[in-house]
């Protein structure tokens, strides 16, 4: 359950650091430097029987600068610091971090690092769906880890954010207070593992 929750915040990271306008392709295509919100997120087993739902915080200042703050079901906190991005577990007492582009990879969370959309992505305008306005982005490397992402706007608010990984799993997550262009503080972007922590360096 943590490892798929981990994917799909990193399809999150980059997502949620892009700003709405009109049309959902020019939307998809511009970026904000910093924002804030909460966020609920589901994930549906492939077969669409399974769900577990989880909730939390997040920010971010582009670019590689963010933090994912989970508070239920479990803590656990997901840092991106501009060199690194550190997973830290509560309940285990244990952090791990690799290089912020090995863990960002060929996925959408390389958007954060300077990747460009069209260059790596297809993208596509989809119907209006439950009142929001929708694009897609299909990557356009077949062997990476997700097969889409399709963004949510509501007016000049992002709104949600759903993802199906390379096996099919679906992680839908829903924003309420997104606010662009906010003052974060630097340190929100930097993680000490606590004492005693066991820590995993990759």
């Amino acid at each position: 359950m943590k490892r798929l929750l981990k994917g799909a915040s990193i399809a999150l990271i980059a997502c949620a650091s892009l700003a709405a306008k009109a049309d959902s392709v020019d939307t998809l295509k511009r970026d904000v430097k910093t924002g804030r919100a909460q966020f609920t997120q589901t994930v549906t087993s492939p077969d669409g029987k399974k769900t577990k739902t989880s909730s939390g915080s997040f920010e971010f200042s582009r670019p590689n600068r963010f933090r994912f703050a989970y508070a239920k079901p479990f803590e656990q906190t997901i840092v991106g610091d501009g060199q690194k991005v550190w997973i830290y577990d509560a309940d285990l007492n244990q952090a791990s971090s690799r290089k912020i582009g090995a863990a960002l990879g060929a996925t959408p969370a390389a958007l954060l690092a300077g990747g460009s959309l069209e260059k790596d992505f297809d993208l596509a305008a989809l119907p209006p769906k439950d009142g929001l306005e929708w694009a897609q982005a299909t990557p356009k490397a077949k062997d990476g880890a997700f097969k889409s992402v399709q963004v949510g706007f509501r007016g000049k608010e992002l709104a949600a954010i759903e993802v199906i990984d390379a096996f099919g799993q679906r992680s839908l997550l829903q924003f309420k207070q997104f606010a662009a262009g906010v003052a974060i503080a630097p340190e929100a972007f930097s993680f000490t593992p606590p004492a005693g922590a066991d820590v995993i360096e990759q």
